[in-house]
C-alpha cells in the first residue's frame, strides 16, 4: 500500500505513524483490546458532525480556539483528565466512543507532497498490531489485504469524508461570525472561588437569532442548524464532567483552566 513513512506532526493519540505495507506487514494481525491507556491523559477527543447527535448525549460538544477551529468532545473539563477512562485504560460504565478514537491506530495520509493520493497508515507504538497467534490477519498468503483490512480501509475512508463535511460546517460557522470566546463558570457547594473554564469557542447565542433571510433559510435547509442547537444543548454537560471528576478524586484546582487547548 505504500513503502515510506510519512513525515509527523503526528495527530492527537499517535506516537508514531508508519504505512501499512503487504512486504513489511504481511504476516501481521490486528487483535481486540478492552483497555485504551493512551486516552487516560486525554481530555478532548476531535468529532465530526456525523456525530453530534450521538455525543452530545454523554460530551459537552465545543470548538476549539484559534482561526482553525475543530468540534472536541470534552472528557474532561482540565488537561490530563479523562472521566471516562478509569487508571487501567478501560471505559467507565456506557458512552458514545468518537469515531476519532475507534479507528486508532489507523488513518489515513498523504505520503507525498506532490500527490493527493492517501494510504492508510497506522501507529506501531499501540499493541494491536503485530505479528501475534491470535487476531485477524491484514494480508492473505498472496499479499492481498483481507476483508479486516478492507474494513479498516472502508471505515478510515469514510472518517475522512466525514471530516470534509465537519471542515465545511466550521466554515460557515466562521463566515457567518458566530462562534466567540467561551467560559464557564462553575461553584460548587462549599467552595469559595468558582472554577472557571476558558480557552475554547462556542456558538454566539445573540448572533444566532440574528440570522435571517437567506442566511438562515441556508442554514435550515443544509441541516446546520441541528448541528448548532445539539452544541448548544450539550454545554449543560459541562456541569455533569465536572461532577465527575470531583467523584473520581480528580478535582482541579480552584484557578482558571482551559476547557481544552
Amino acid at each position: 500500500m505504500a513503502s515510506a513513512p510519512p513525515e509527523a506532526n503526528l495527530p492527537l493519540l499517535f506516537s508514531d505513524l508508519r504505512p501499512l505495507s503487504s512486504v513489511e506487514h504481511g504476516k501481521w494481525k490486528a487483535r481486540p483490546s478492552d483497555s485504551a491507556p493512551f486516552l487516560s491523559k486525554h481530555h478532548a477527543i476531535p468529532l465530526t458532525i456525523d456525530e453530534f447527535a450521538s455525543a452530545q448525549r454523554f460530551y459537552p460538544i465545543i470548538f476549539s480556539a484559534g482561526e482553525t477551529p475543530v468540534p472536541l468532545a470534552l472528557m474532561g473539563l482540565n488537561e490530563g483528565v479523562n472521566t471516562f477512562i478509569d487508571d487501567e485504560g478501560k471505559l467507565i460504565g456506557e458512552t458514545y466512543v468518537p469515531a476519532y478514537i475507534r479507528r486508532y491506530p489507523f488513518l489515513l495520509a498523504r505520503l507525498r507532497d506532490d500527490s493527493d493520493e492517501l494510504s492508510l497508515c497506522f501507529d506501531p507504538t499501540g499493541d494491536t498490531l503485530g505479528e501475534f497467534e491470535e487476531g485477524e490477519p491484514l494480508f492473505t498468503p498472496e499479499g492481498k489485504p483481507t476483508d479486516a483490512t478492507q474494513a479498516i480501509l472502508q471505515f478510515c475512508e469514510q472518517f475522512e469524508q466525514a471530516g470534509q463535511r465537519t471542515t465545511a460546517f466550521m466554515k460557515e460557522l466562521t463566515d457567518a461570525k458566530l462562534l466567540m470566546d467561551g467560559e464557564v463558570s462553575i461553584q460548587p457547594d462549599g467552595a469559595e472561588q468558582p472554577f472557571i473554564y476558558r480557552g475554547f469557542q462556542m456558538i454566539n447565542e445573540e448572533k444566532l437569532r440574528e440570522l435571517k433571510g437567506d442566511k438562515l433559510r441556508n442554514f435550515m435547509k443544509s441541516g446546520l442548524l441541528p448541528l448548532v442547537h445539539a452544541h448548544l444543548f450539550s454545554l449543560a454537560l459541562m456541569r455533569d464532567i465536572f461532577g465527575r471528576q470531583v467523584q473520581q478524586g480528580k478535582m482541579p484546582a480552584p484557578a482558571d483552566a482551559p476547557a481544552a487547548a
